[in-house]
């Protein structure tokens, strides 16, 4: 059967700054948006008032429908929000004031219970998961980002008469198993030693350092197992076994110049392709790191470009996001608890069009680690934390009874972050308690990727490509 929604609003100015929504629903049938979709209706969008306010004083909100049954199938839970109450009292407790806390519980079809819900917060490395979405709004998960690697001279007998030319592709995942496998690459095309520098074109990064000068300095070093510091050496042993040790030597020293001073390359000898962008925005995630999102939101077009595609693919008011950066460093990156359960759902509906879930772009508790370790979370719970100095944030979903699911955000303000995780994990608990735990798991908190195959493993020979001779 089909559901079909007719929907109908008016928005009303009473005195003292009220306002009343009136919304008549209309159903035949089942309605396929029992998912994103009527996230998107109750949420509201650019062309109405929201349905969810997190200040009753000011917004009251009263719904008409034409069939009872359907008004308590989308009542909030008020056993959720006696809960939501006593975590909010717990916090006043300790000094916290309300109104720098924030909440929302969503259960894909009924807001179960919120505090300050539009209100932007600062969102510290929740602000990353704007930062995925954008990314998957720009490229698809299986995206590669190609780096170049060429010569300036001829390749005689392992010797580069000239200089070699890596060419920025943006890679923000370039570690030393990368450089080593690269190394080995240029050194099974011919390579033994370059008599000239080593030119780095762009932006390009290694071991997440963003001075392409130093990163050269890192690339250098890690390509000429003669010049490996201890660090290299045990990442090399994650390596399989048998792995070559490259010996790739350069004579000259580094030079940075612009991504398209390429008229000087002779020759491109190989072709370097990044993780797949899924496997990078999980690493990202998993260990909520600084200069990938920032990388990473650069990429998208910057942080005013991230905070436009997430308003449009969320059909949430921008004004309940303000960023500065992709990372969330700065409490200047704000973001309404409400906006950051619909970023989470909407990225479940973009990776599910694609063949994945959102277990593929953000730890799992019990399987992942990084900034999960030591919490005491729901199991199979797909999940972003956030930390700053005074702000300790939390959002993502958990199952439940039945297969349900729960999204959320807790966004925290105050100076005991160990406390407010503490919290944080405590209310979790309460609210699955509440709700039962599953006695399943959701094949939405299925990672549909398996990271430990060879497509997805850091130094993986397969990704260099050698240039054919004449291409």
């Amino acid at each position: 059967m089909n559901w079909a929604v007719e929907t109908h609003s008016s928005s009303v100015s009473l005195p003292g700054k009220t306002s009343v929504l009136w919304v008549s629903v209309s159903m035949m049938g089942l309605l396929p948006m029992m998912g994103m979709g009527l996230l998107s209706f109750v949420m509201g969008g650019s062309q109405s008032q929201p349905l969810v306010a997190s200040n009753l004083d000011t917004i009251e909100l009263a719904v008409q429908w034409r069939s009872p049954w359907v008004a308590q199938l989308f009542e909030p839970d008020p056993a959720a929000s006696a809960i939501a109450q006593q975590y909010l009292a717990n916090l006043a407790n300790q000094g916290l004031g309300a109104n720098t806390q924030g909440l929302f519980f969503f259960t894909g079809s009924t807001t179960e219970t919120y505090h300050q819900a539009t209100t932007p917060l600062p969102a510290a490395s929740l602000t990353k998961i704007a930062t995925t979405l954008a990314a998957l709004s720009t490229w698809r998960p299986d995206h590669r980002f190609e780096t170049l690697v060429g010569v300036t001279g001829p390749i005689e007998n392992g010797v580069v008469s000239g200089n070699l030319v890596v060419r920025s592709g943006s890679d923000p995942f370039f570690v030393w198993e990368e450089a080593i496998a690269l190394g080995n690459a240029l050194q099974a095309a011919g390579i033994s030693t370059v008599e000239g520098d080593l030119i780095v074109l762009g932006d390009f990064t290694m071991n997440f350092e963003a001075d392409p000068y130093r990163a050269g300095e890192l690339l250098e070093q890690a390509i000429d197992a003669q010049r490996w510091s201890s660090e290299i050496e045990s990442q090399y042993q994650a390596l399989p076994p048998n792995t070559p040790h490259p010996q790739v030597s350069i004579q000259g020293g580094i030079q940075v110049q612009p991504l398209d001073a390429v008229g000087q390359v002779s020759a491109w000898v190989v072709q370097h392709q990044s993780l797949p962008l899924v496997a990078i925005l999980k690493a990202m995630n998993i260990y909520s790191n600084n200069v990938m999102a920032e990388q990473m939101a650069d990429l998208a077009g910057g942080a005013a470009v991230v905070m436009a595609k997430v308003a449009e693919k969320t059909r949430v008011p921008a004004n309940e996001i303000q960023l500065v950066n992709g990372s969330g460093l700065g409490v200047e990156n704000q973001i309404s608890p409400r906006m950051v359960v619909a970023m989470l759902t909407t990225l479940e509906r973009m990776l599910q069009a694609e063949g994945y879930t959102i277990a593929d772009v953000l730890p799992v508790a019990g399987r992942d680690t990084g900034t999960l370790a030591y919490r005491d979370l729901p199991a199979h719970a797909a999940l972003k934390t956030g930390s700053l100095a005074t702000v300790s944030s939390l959002a993502g979903v958990f199952p439940t009874r039945d297969r349900a699911l729960v999204w959320f955000a807790i966004l925290n303000q105050g100076g005991n972050l160990e406390g407010l995780r503490q919290g944080q994990d405590n209310l979790l608990k309460a609210m699955q308690q509440h709700w039962g735990s599953p006695t399943t798991v959701s094949d939405r908190l299925q990672p549909s990727v398996d990271f430990d195959q060879p497509l997805y493993q850091l130094g993986n020979p397969q990704r260099n490509q050698a240039f054919v001779a004449g291409n």
